[in-house]
Parts: structure tokens; C-alpha cells; sequence
């Protein structure tokens, strides 16, 4: 089965059923975290419900979005093959369920399983080519495109419509969440936002935005004059 935004998922349910029967299901809620930047990577998680998103403090206080994650995804699979300490934070955006495997298991499994160990080469493959574009977009697009872009994004992948509403898509991040994971300052945030507010193509609320023309969205961000 795809995605919402129409990708094929790495893990196919073999794959999932086999990281199941070798974890144990946890759940998490609202604002609780799941991994800490620095931490040890003594398991991973299969993320079965619910949304989460991956930060990353830098020296001077400034914390970054990397992304958004989703069911059906590894969490925090890299430094549990490496040994390494956390490269990130990952915070719940909503009550998450998930399996718990420890790094002991999951580096067996990767021995043991050929095809296992392919789809996870191939989830991380994907994300670094997502993260080297999103660096690419953060030079070349003015702020309020960048903003757009990631909202749609996010919108596309893991947004759902409010009941009642087939056409809008609902995406739960804060403002200061989205300018993080556009690389802009929450000012320029709150300016891109009341100009999309103003064309009808997104609409705000507590701790969530919702994209309500994608179409037109996508259109304007892809026709965006690209800087010099």
C-alpha cells in the first residue's frame, strides 16, 4: 500500500511482522520523548501510530527541525547500527504507539535477513537525498517558498483530512515547529503564513495548520522565482 503522498513504504509487512515479534509495543503521549540528542542507542523504534518529530540543538541555543516521522518508520535505526550517540531528539506531536527493539536484535536481524537490511539501506538513502535537497531549496528559494514547500510536504505525507473535509489536509505542527524545519526565523514564519492565509491556500489553528487549496499551493511553489 502507498503513502498519502503516493511513495511505495520501504518495509513491506514481512518486514514489520519480523521487527514486531522481536520488540515488545510501547506507546507514548503528547510532548513525551522518545529518544534524547547525546543519548545512548540502546533500541530503536518501529513507529506504528502517530506522529513524531526529529531535532537537533546547535551551540547557541537554536533547535532545527529535521523532520517529521510517520507510521511504519525506524526511529533512531543509525546509531543503533554504529554504536553512536544520539544525533537527535525525537518528541511525540501526538499519542504514538510504536515497537521497542533493542539494538542487540535489530543488528542480528540486519545478519540474518538480507532483504531486512536492503530496506533499511534503502530508508536511509532516502532521507539523506530528502535532507541534501531540503539544503539545496534552503539557498536557492526566498523564505515564504521554503515555508510553503515543507507545509505541502508535510501536508502530502503525513496530513489527514478533518472529518467532514475530503479536500483540506490537516498537518499538526506549531509555527515555531515549521520555521525550524524551513531554516527561517518564527517572524518570517508568522509573514509567509498570513500571506498564504490571505490567498485562501491555508488556515490556522492551536498547534496545527491546514493546507486547504494544495493544488493552487503547489502551483504558486513550484512558479516561485528561484533567487539569483
Amino acid at each position: 500500500m502507498a503513502h498519502p503522498d503516493g511513495s511505495i513504504p520501504f518495509f513491506p509487512p514481512e518486514h514489520l511482522e519480523l521487527l514486531r515479534a522481536r520488540g515488545h509495543p510501547c506507546g507514548w503521549e503528547t510532548g513525551d520523548v522518545l529518544m534524547w540528542e547525546g543519548g545512548r542507542p540502546t533500541e530503536l523504534v518501529l513507529l506504528e501510530k502517530g506522529l513524531v518529530k526529529v531535532t537537533a540543538e546547535s551551540s547557541n541555543g537554536y533547535t532545527s527541525v529535521l523532520a517529521v516521522r510517520g507510521p511504519d518508520e525506524l526511529l533512531g535505526e543509525l546509531s543503533c547500527v554504529d554504536g553512536r550517540p544520539r544525533s537527535a531528539t525525537v518528541t511525540a506531536l501526538e499519542p504514538v504507539r510504536g515497537t521497542v527493539v533493542t539494538a542487540d536484535h535489530f543488528r542480528r536481524l540486519l545478519t540474518e535477513r538480507g532483504a531486512l537490511a536492503l530496506a533499511v539501506l534503502r530508508s536511509v538513502t532516502e532521507r539523506l537525498r530528502d535532507s541534501d535537497r531540503l539544503r539545496a531549496e534552503h539557498g536557492a528559494y526566498p523564505a515564504v517558498v521554503r515555508v510553503a514547500r515543507v507545509l505541502l510536504e508535510l501536508a502530502h505525507r503525513y496530513g489527514a483530512p478533518p472529518k467532514g473535509t475530503p479536500r483540506p489536509l490537516e498537518v499538526r505542527i506549531t509555527q515555531q515547529e515549521l520555521a525550524g524545519a524551513a531554516g527561517a526565523s518564527r517572524e518570517t514564519v508568522v509573514r509567509a503564513l498570513r500571506l498564504l492565509q490571505a490567498e485562501g491556500w491555508v488556515a490556522l489553528g492551536r498547534g496545527r495548520m491546514m493546507v486547504t487549496a494544495p493544488e493552487q499551493l503547489a502551483a504558486w511553489a513550484d512558479c516561485a522565482e528561484v533567487r539569483p
